[in-house]
């Protein structure tokens, strides 16, 4: 088996041209609708909407790796590194600061031209919590390092890195690409859709640190992708590759195989296009939330208003499984007449819909 950094063209990655216009042209007119309709906004909404946003990727990216972090968590340390949380809150998961500090420095830092030292910065700040791993640095075990999957002793390569010893060639050499291709550089590609997609497979390929690798590279398409519209676009990819994290495997694994990432940009660019749809969809969400509390929050008593903070704390997805008068005693602490008495009084108001009758009714925001 050969991967791509094996090839003697390495890392010269060729794709068909031209590029689709129209896809090109899809995501500049929905990174302006998106950007429309968060300034649109009150002051407050907006900023919600971007937490929001900003808590889907920093979740959903430690999840595509096998890590769930709390989403209080997570809200609640990205909100402190905004400045709207009071900062001697205590957070306990270290790996929420860590990941959540990393997406507030992606925001704050995005503009600034790729360095060594942002990088290490960066794993430094993502592997906050983490054991026995050696923050900040290159990889240098002299054991092959390997993607894997399958149990101990039936393990399938699914692709396997330049040895350690190449990594800071290969890193200065990437880190030289990426900011020539950018908008201020020498070697400008116009199309920063492609230069994204190269971006990821680029650096998960060279997969320079003992671990975050991921994590890292989802972060670096991001940026440059802000680089590309001047400001932070309000998406989030790694929300998106959740939803189908074995595609994204599959597609990065044929692309680490061949030098003609053809494949590859048309898969990473519907990720783009996908994680735009997700963002309008949040963006709604929030705008429509901020209306329902307006119109609902003084008629509610305290049971009520937690449980509905709870509920859409879920998104546009809905709640998982319903609100019943089981998960209502357990979120408010009470008992089991007062729960059925305040479902009772939220479904008269219209503010829940039933979805089953019986011992099994279940209700839904109506939203």
């Amino acid at each position: 088996m050969m991967y791509n950094w094996q090839h003697k063209q390495w890392p010269n990655f060729s794709y068909n041209t031209p590029f689709p216009e129209k896809q090109l042209l899809n995501y500049g007119l929905k990174s302006g609708h998106i950007d429309g309709l968060i300034q649109a906004m009150p002051e407050d909404t907006q900023i919600e909407a971007i937490i929001d946003l900003m808590v889907y990727e920093a979740m959903k990216t430690s999840e595509i790796e096998g890590e769930y972090l709390s989403r209080e968590d997570v809200y609640s340390s990205i909100k402190k590194n905004l400045g709207l949380q009071p900062p001697k809150e205590n957070i306990p998961d270290e790996r929420a600061k860590g990941i959540s500090e990393l997406i507030i420095k992606l925001h704050n830092t995005f503009a600034e031209q790729l360095s060594e030292n942002m990088l290490f910065d960066w794993h430094t700040t993502l592997m906050k919590g983490s054991k026995n791993i050696n923050a900040g640095q290159w990889r240098k075990h002299t054991e092959s390092m390997q993607v894997v999957s399958g149990t101990i002793g039936k393990e399938v390569v699914h692709f396997e890195a330049p040895p350690s010893s190449r990594v800071p060639k290969e890193m200065k050499a990437f880190i030289s690409w990426f900011n020539a291709t950018g908008s201020r550089g020498k070697q400008v590609i116009e199309n920063p859709l492609i230069r994204s997609a190269i971006t990821h497979l680029h650096f998960e390929s060279i997969h320079p640190f003992e671990d975050g690798n991921g994590r890292i590279g989802r972060v670096l398409a991001e940026k440059a992708l802000y680089q590309s519209l001047g400001k932070p676009l309000i998406i989030s990819l790694s929300k998106t590759i959740e939803q189908d994290k074995q595609a994204y495997y599959n597609a990065l694994k044929q692309a680490q195989r061949t030098l003609d990432i053809t494949a590859w940009i048309h898969y990473f660019t519907q990720v783009v296009m996908d994680a735009q749809d997700d963002a309008e969809k949040l963006i709604s969400f929030s705008f429509k939330k901020a209306v329902f509390f307006d119109k609902y929050s003084q008629q509610l008593n305290d049971r009520q208003l937690k449980v509905i903070k709870t509920m859409l704390k879920s998104g546009p997805e809905g709640f998982e499984g319903g609100m019943t008068a089981k998960k209502y005693m357990s979120t408010t602490r009470t008992s089991k007449a007062t729960a059925t008495r305040d479902l009772q009084e939220l479904f008269e108001m219209g503010i829940f819909l039933r979805e089953s009758g019986g011992r099994s009714t279940r209700y839904k925001l109506n939203i």
